[in-house]
């Protein structure tokens, strides 16, 4: 019954075949597994070649759109399969094309609106190195932040050029995420390009970062972000046992308080339909390490029975996380302004 209710689940908010595309070419493997990213075809997501983090859901393409700051972005595991084990083969074009058309189409694209996004592929570790002991874990993630660290460097000396930029990720992507903000922005000189990092679906804890703040205000730059998505009245044990606590932001008021935010606060998600924008689909607020959400309300939500919307942290507040991306970078151009006359 469990399993049934994460597909059923992941066909409504996430659902990987709503969308057709033909973004992902198959790959030359490359010496040891080892990406090349001078090769476009090693990135999900580039401002040199049209791709699903392009895409704009058909109700905000009369936007504005601009490509004032750069957003990095690191998806999520998309390595499930029940064969699967150790390290992702970035040449497995139906991986790459499940990538591209959940995680890049419904996540990546929350930040384009004024921004050129930059997503590797990587070598994620399989979906079943989270629940394996951590010695035998350790070397798979590491495997995984060598290829992010490689792409960000890659980045950096090729297309970055002191722009303002977002770091942005979720689960896998995130934990690899809080690594890369600890070795290049936290009490680092890059952190001055930082706007934001949203780190979504994995805890950043309070002794993650020396000086790297949690944003404490919509506007706030040069901080992060962070949030788990629980039905209201649910903490799983794991997170119980976490210490010292984690961050949570409520993406709805974007504050880190307990007060709760409602349906009418949520400006839209995007669910199985990309192209439709469903508004006050979630409420939420903070509950100690998690954030909290009420019933889901859209068509067929009674069929959901569960308790952890991991898979939508991000889409369940799309809209809200695209508004807030230009008011952060705004902010940050402005005081940029301020201090370069």
């Amino acid at each position: 019954m469990r399993g049934f209710t994460l597909i059923l689940l992941a066909f409504v908010l996430f659902a990987c075949t709503a969308q057709k595309s033909s973004y992902t070419q198959p790959l030359t493997p490359v010496a040891a597994g080892r990406p090349d990213y001078d090769r476009l075809d090693f990135w999900a997501a580039h401002p040199h070649k049209a791709d699903a983090a392009d895409s704009v859901p058909a109700p905000l393409q009369k936007e504005s759109r601009d490509t004032l700051a750069d957003v990095f972005f690191i998806h999520p595991t998309t390595y499930t399969s029940r064969d699967g084990s150790g390290n992702a083969d970035l040449s497995n074009t139906a991986l790459n094309q499940k990538t591209d058309q959940s995680t890049i189409l419904f996540q990546a694209s929350a930040f384009n609106q004024h921004a050129r996004v930059f997503a590797p592929r990587y070598r994620q570790a399989h979906l079943s190195s989270f629940y394996n002991n951590r010695e035998t874990a350790a070397p798979l993630f590491d495997t995984a932040y060598s290829d992010v660290q490689t792409a960000f460097e890659h980045y950096l000396r090729y297309y970055h050029q002191d722009r303002p930029l977002i770091i942005a990720a979720h689960s896998q992507g995130a934990k690899l995420a809080i690594r890369l903000l600890q070795e290049y922005f936290d009490d680092k000189p890059l952190g001055a390009k930082l706007v934001a990092a949203y780190v979504v679906g994995w805890p950043v804890l309070r002794n993650d970062f020396r000086q790297l703040p949690v944003c404490s205000t919509p506007d706030a730059t040069g901080c992060f972000v962070s949030w788990r998505t629980f039905k209201a009245g649910y903490v799983p044990d794991y997170i119980q046992e976490e210490e010292p606590a984690a961050w949570v932001t409520n993406p709805l008021t974007w504050r880190t308080d307990s007060v709760a935010a409602a349906f009418a606060l949520n400006k839209g998600s995007v669910l199985r339909n990309f192209n439709k924008v469903v508004l006050g689909v979630a409420d939420a607020r903070v509950h100690g390490g998690v954030l909290w959400v009420s019933k889901l309300r859209f068509p067929g939500a009674f069929l959901l029975n569960t308790s952890n919307f991991h898979i939508g942290d991000i889409n369940l507040f799309y809209v809200n996380i695209r508004r807030n991306v230009e008011e952060r970078i705004g902010a940050y151009l402005k005081k940029q302004t301020n201090v370069h006359p």
